[in-house]
């Protein structure tokens, strides 16, 4: 490899999921905007998710360096997994978890061979390297470079926080039963209470990833050199610096990453049908009249509980648009009352119109139509609705989500929660019944969550105030990004890390 000083930034997102990959390509397109040469090390399957994320970006600046989007091949096969299978929500059963990270562990050192050999892939040797959290050898690999080595969670710094305070202080184990509430102190005077049931996998009991997995995980956090967060530093109440201050290291806020992208479709998002119709359709709708229902990539609920939901959803006084996930593995009955109740095609008059694949968020909270926003909390969508300035109903399914929540709603004030109280049993954190519906029972009814979309949608001094916030928010985030903001400077700090 050409030995060089310009700034040469390798990414390795964590191949895990969709909402992990998506803003690692963000920042890497912030990156480039910077004009730093930027690689990003993905797989195959997940490359041209990668590719159309770089090409839809804007195209970096006169002398820019540009991005490399280099794919790795993945070994599924070799592990027993089916050929392809590249990321978790792509995964048959909690079985094959394991050996899913046992191929990850193989596509390292894949990677490691790649970026020390003759016949790298990439184009001059790395100044630093930013890795997805579940992939620790990096850490070897940067130090046998001599460049820092930065992690990055996909969590924002508020949760990254809590799960600080919970690995030093362990207050989690001081309680008498997975439901009792207990208090992770870290930003006075607001309170995070959640209950044991309700944190991380790194917290509970049993998951499919295993102990030795969290443990590397640990302390790989523990030894990088600083931790990259999708947040900007006015948006958590000064979480970053303290996060800074917990683990002795940099924090670099970047985000909000989305705002690399115009809010409009793009040449290739105008050509899927669903998200054609779905800008058409609210098109159709009355400004700030819309309920947006979205779970994120991989938020699926038992039948029951989505019957429940699509109950209220049909039946309130707003117009509504619902991404349903995993739609073709429900249920005969649930099918039969989805088909029944809602419409897929986009008619301009319809209530309730569900998407069954996927739906280009950013656009949709943009569209001056929607008013609302029901989220399952994944902090990607947290940040987007920040960036656009919209309220939310909150209803968390698993992982950072319950600790989101409680930023969302007590310390930022722009949500309003629908009250769930146990988390949805997801791959990871999977029993021997996942994917039965047997004993999955609605916890939250129909009423309930009329109760919340109505406190969303409320167009008294409450709502307003909501509102208010969000607009606050959603110019800060703009400020944040440009020349001199708060991520500006970091995306800067960032590049000339190796200095």
């Amino acid at each position: 490899m050409e030995r060089t000083t310009k700034p040469h930034l390798v990414l390795i997102p964590w191949q895990g999921g969709i909402s992990h990959i998506i803003p690692m390509t963000d920042i890497g397109c912030l990156l480039a905007s910077h004009g730093a040469a930027v690689t990003i090390i993905t797989t195959p399957a997940n490359a041209p998710l990668v590719q159309s994320r770089v090409d839809s970006a804007a195209p970096p600046p006169c002398g820019g360096a540009g991005i490399t989007v280099a794919a790795i091949p993945f070994p599924a096969a070799e592990a027993g997994l089916p050929e392809g299978c590249e990321r978790l929500d792509l995964l048959r059963s909690p079985a094959d978890v394991p050996r899913f990270f046992a191929a990850n562990k193989r596509f390292g050192e894949a990677v490691e061979r790649h970026c020390r050999g003759g016949a790298s892939l990439l184009p001059c040797r790395p100044t630093c390297i930013v890795a997805g959290m579940c992939h620790p050898w990096t850490l070897g690999l940067a130090r046998e470079l001599a460049v820092p080595c930065y992690t990055f969670h996909g969590f924002g710094a508020f949760a990254l926080l809590c799960l600080e305070h919970l690995f030093k202080h362990r207050p989690h184990e001081a309680v008498a039963s997975p439901d009792e509430l207990f208090d992770i102190p870290v930003l006075p005077p607001f309170e995070c209470r959640v209950s044991r049931r309700q944190l991380p996998p790194h917290f509970l009991p049993s998951n499919s990833m295993g102990g030795g997995l969290l443990q590397e995980m640990r302390e790989f956090d523990v030894a990088a050199d600083g931790v990259v967060v999708n947040t900007f530093e006015e948006l958590e109440r000064g979480s970053t610096a303290l996060l800074a201050a917990a683990t002795g290291k940099r924090v670099l806020a970047v985000g909000p990453v989305s705002l690399n992208h115009s809010p409009g479709l793009d040449a290739r998002t105008m050509s899927d049908d669903d998200a054609r119709r779905c800008m058409a359709w609210l098109d159709t709708k009355a400004s700030g009249s819309v309920v947006y229902a979205s779970f994120g990539s991989a938020g699926c609920m038992p039948a029951a509980q989505l019957v429940q939901l699509g109950m209220a959803l049909v039946s309130c006084p707003w117009p509504v648009l619902w991404v349903v996930k995993g739609a073709d593995s429900l249920p005969d009955d649930a099918k039969k009352w989805l088909r029944e109740n809602t419409d897929a095609d986009g008619v301009a008059d319809t209530k309730c119109l569900v998407v069954r694949g996927w739906a280009p968020q950013v656009a949709i909270l943009a569209h001056s139509a929607v008013g609302g926003f029901l989220t399952h909390c994944g902090w990607g969508s947290t940040l987007e609705a920040v960036a656009a300035g919209m309220p939310m109903a909150t209803w968390p399914l698993f992982a950072e989500q319950f600790v989101n929540e409680r930023l969302i709603v007590d310390v930022l004030g722009v949500g309003v929660s629908v009250g769930v109280t146990k988390p949805t049993e997801n791959i990871l954190t999977a029993s021997k019944t996942y994917g039965s519906e047997a004993e999955a029972e609605a916890e939250v009814g129909m009423e309930q969550v009329m109760e919340a979309l109505e406190r969303l949608m409320d167009q008294g001094a409450e709502g307003e105030e909501r509102r208010r916030k969000a607009r606050e928010l959603k110019l800060k985030a703009k400020g944040a990004l440009e020349k001199g903001g708060s991520s500006y400077v970091n995306l800067e700090n960032l590049i000339y890390s190796f200095v």
